[in-house]
């Protein structure tokens, strides 16, 4: 998966309150004992989101644990793999991956490749030695913030520059679900990517979700997720992930599923920023 890199994550504060009206927005006023902060939401689906955020853990709980180790596993139906240790940096995003194999991702270079960015340039290494090609390059450029952004997903939908529209309700498999499209704010003219997710009712989870690849011009027909929660830590993350062509009514193709695990997930490492330099 390659999606645009999304906007720069700014920490949503949350403490437990109650909602109040105001004017045509809805609030939630939380207080912290002498502090009292105000959440403002869109409309419907901001709230949705924001509720759904709190289930999963906020992007505060994931800056507290710093940073995180985990393996990531993607294969494709014709059994082609990917298999790489990611490590990330919260605060900046700093992203790394060491792929082990890498059958979907440079094929092309025998042997283990390493991918980095350390919060101002991407790089790749190539059993050891630095690469500069640009075709490369470019996909190290798509990976190391794609593979954050997925990681991070859940909490980041409350980023600065997200747009809510609640769609309705939609009962799937016997489970009612809320519908959110999520689409982005973009100063420039270039597409971004459109996510429609469906929110549990019951669990407050979104169990899977319609999106877009606009860096590939994937816009007019989505992918549909579907996803397996596991909680590491106190954060609820969605650990069995598999997507294929869907319609914009969730309906998929016949087509077989592609496959992504994320394991041995670590948090709060002994990583510095050092290991995220280009060497």
């Amino acid at each position: 998966m390659i999606l645009k890199r999304r906007n720069k994550v700014l920490v949503i504060l949350f403490l437990g309150g109650f909602f109040v009206a105001c004017k045509d927005n809805k609030q939630i006023n939380r207080s912290d004992d002498k502090k009292e902060t105000v959440e403002t939401f869109q409309n419907k689906g901001h709230e949705l989101v924001y509720k759904m955020v709190q289930k999963v853990g906020g992007y505060k709980s994931l800056s507290q644990k710093n940073n995180v180790q985990y393996t990531y596993t993607y294969e494709t139906p014709d059994g082609k793999k990917d298999v790489s240790t990611e490590r990330y940096i919260f605060n900046g995003e700093l992203s790394y991956g060491n792929y082990k194999i890498h059958e979907r991702t440079l094929p092309q270079l025998e042997g283990t490749i390493e991918q980095g960015y350390d919060g101002k340039e991407f790089w790749l290494r190539h059993n050891g030695e630095a690469l500069a090609n640009e075709d490369f390059l470019k996909r190290v450029k798509f990976n190391r913030p794609t593979n954050f952004y997925w990681f991070t997903m859940m909490p980041k939908l409350l980023d600065p520059g997200v747009i809510y529209e609640h769609l309705g309700e939609k009962t799937i498999d016997n489970q009612l679900y809320d519908i959110v499209k999520i689409t982005f704010k973009n100063e420039g003219n270039t597409p971004t990517d459109i996510y429609q997710i469906f929110i549990n009712q019951k669990t407050e989870l979104v169990d899977q979700f319609l999106f877009t690849v606009a860096d590939f011009g994937v816009m007019e027909t989505p992918n549909l997720m579907l996803m397996d929660y596991e909680n590491i830590d106190g954060i609820l993350l969605p650990t069995k992930r598999k997507y294929k062509k869907s319609s914009w009514d969730a309906k998929v193709t016949d087509t077989p599923w592609i496959k992504v695990t994320w394991s041995d997930i670590i948090f709060d490492t002994e990583i510095t920023k050092e290991n995220f330099k280009k060497k």
